[in-house]
């Protein structure tokens, strides 16, 4: 009868917090932001003249994203609206878009990880001591995995 309980008890504790969204996304997903380069350049920049669009994601787009991973993949994403950021999966300073699949709600909490190596990183792309693509896979890499950002904030640093 004890055995019963116990595994009544864990199954309805397991089935509760499935049911319970998380409160914001540690990563882009996929399936809504697999990051895109820029496609309609306002310049050209740096030593392998990346295409670069300016900033240009207005409240309506922003406010879209949120409410997109909310409804489709059902994140919480309440509190302090200046705890979030919409975010460049693909940094615009290393050639990403300003369009929707390139863009997700990122809290500070992972900000603070991910944005120093997007410094580090598009300065040493603007000396010409990374290619693009490694850049974009590094940056790929610590957003889908912030354990990885470490290993990459360090390896770009170590670039002279």
């Amino acid at each position: 009868m004890k055995r019963i309980a116990v595994l009544a008890l864990t199954m309805f504790t397991l089935s509760a917090s499935a049911a319970v969204p998380m409160a914001y996304p540690k990563n882009p997903d996929p399936r809504l932001t697999p990051g895109s380069l820029c496609d309609h350049a306002d310049s050209y920049r740096y030593p392998e003249q990346i295409a670069y669009c300016e900033r240009a994601v207005n409240s309506f787009t922003k406010e879209a994203i949120f409410i997109s991973y909310r409804n489709n993949l059902g994140y919480r994403l309440s509190g302090d609206r200046a705890t979030f950021k919409i975010d460049h999966f693909i940094p615009l300073c290393a050639g990403g878009s300003n369009l929707e699949n390139n863009l997700w709600p990122q809290h500070v909490s992972v900000y603070k990880i991910t944005d120093p190596i997007e410094s580090m990183g598009c300065e040493k792309l603007s000396l010409g001591l990374i290619k693009q693509a490694e850049l974009v896979n590094l940056i790929r890499t610590a957003k889908m995995n912030l354990s990885e950002a470490p290993k990459n904030f360090k390896y770009l640093k170590s670039l002279r």
